[in-house]
């Protein structure tokens, strides 16, 4: 089963829930049903306003703080 985020309707609160393709979502915080799945965030690095064509490779880490580059 995925995990998916999901935010209450009833008292705003966000959660991560592993649910099946059948089974209605419950809050636990309040235990509506009344639940919105919230579209997954997902991080990719950034090149800036230009694109590289060919040149050196882009320095510095994408700016999700994972990472990704090593500090210099």
């Amino acid at each position: 089963m995925p995990l998916f985020d999901y935010r209450c309707k009833e008292c705003g609160e966000q959660s991560e829930l592993l649910v099946g393709t059948t089974a209605r979502p419950q809050c636990p915080k309040c235990g509506s049903e009344q639940m919105a799945k919230l579209l997954p965030i997902v991080a990719s690095p950034s090149r800036g306003a230009t694109a590289n064509r060919g040149g050196a490779p882009p320095q510095g880490s994408c700016g999700a703080g994972c990472g990704c580059h090593p500090r210099g």
